[in-house]
């Protein structure tokens, strides 16, 4: 189990990593989507992954949407359902060949997505290659450099090419941002608390982007010092396991089939 805990503690301290939680929780699940009038062909690279998995069993069920393609270097051959987990076998195996796979889907015509869960040094040259097919992308790999995010903009720009680049797919943990950034005309020191089991992952991709964003708010807005006496505001979003990024996951294959440029963070998607 993954325990993700992003709360923003509003306090006279300056902005700082702990260990730690904090409070106020949201359930939320995604709203059956609205009948589509062609299927969205998916290609996930990174199938094997614990993620991808999840991704599979999400995109099989999800309306107006058909799983065309599982990428990895691992289980080749077997099938994709049957690594996930599913009751029924999908007949669609692991292959280890992206190009063959956008081959098929370019001549069927078909609107598709590539859903990247690979690694920062293989992004690059898959999202240039779905592109060449004529296939959009949606890239979710945390670890990504942001020299690698302004090379795919450029070439975005160029291709007139649709790429979502998503530091995370956790609709929580943007409306969490959102939430900090709103607080943060309000109060003039923040606080980013976060938990993870392996401290070498700390800290994420999401708690710096929220700092980041709250920096630059404070550079604009020159708000003076909060006296001691003030409350604490306190925001918490759990992330328990990956199959709650699925509902980002699904949003953000709807949406990048209608981009000609990349895009950078889900929450420009909500």
């Amino acid at each position: 189990m993954v325990s993700l805990y992003r709360p923003i503690q509003i306090r006279t301290c300056g902005i700082t990593a702990r260990r730690n939680a904090a409070k106020v929780f949201c359930s939320m699940e995604m709203p059956p989507p609205p009948p589509s009038q062609s299927t969205i062909k998916v290609v996930i690279v990174g199938a094997t992954k614990e993620i991808g998995r999840k991704a599979i069993v999400a995109v099989s069920k999800a309306r107006g949407m058909e799983l065309a393609g599982a990428i990895d270097s691992q289980c080749i051959g077997q099938d994709a359902g049957e690594i996930s987990g599913m009751e029924e076998p999908l007949e669609l195996p692991v292959l280890n060949d992206l190009t063959m796979v956008l081959g098929s889907i370019a001549q069927s015509r078909a609107t598709g997505v590539v859903v990247d869960f690979s690694e920062p040094s293989t992004v690059y040259d898959n999202v240039k290659q779905a592109a060449a097919f004529g296939l959009s992308s949606v890239v979710y790999v945390p670890k990504i450099e942001l020299d690698t995010v302004a090379e795919l903009s450029a070439f975005c720009e160029k291709a007139s090419m649709g790429v979502l680049v998503a530091p995370t797919l956790s609709i929580g943990s943007v409306l969490l941002q959102q939430a900090a950034i709103q607080a943060s005309f309000h109060y003039s020191n923040v606080e980013i608390v976060e938990s993870r089991p392996n401290p070498s992952d700390l800290p994420s991709q999401d708690a710096i982007q929220i700092a980041n964003n709250i920096s630059d708010l404070g550079q604009i807005y020159n708000r003076e010092d909060m006296d001691s006496d003030n409350p604490i505001y306190t925001i918490r979003h759990d992330v328990t396991n990956v199959q709650s990024l699925m509902p980002g996951l699904i949003l953000a294959i709807r949406k990048v089939v209608r981009l000609k440029n990349l895009v950078y963070g889900l929450e420009k998607f909500l």
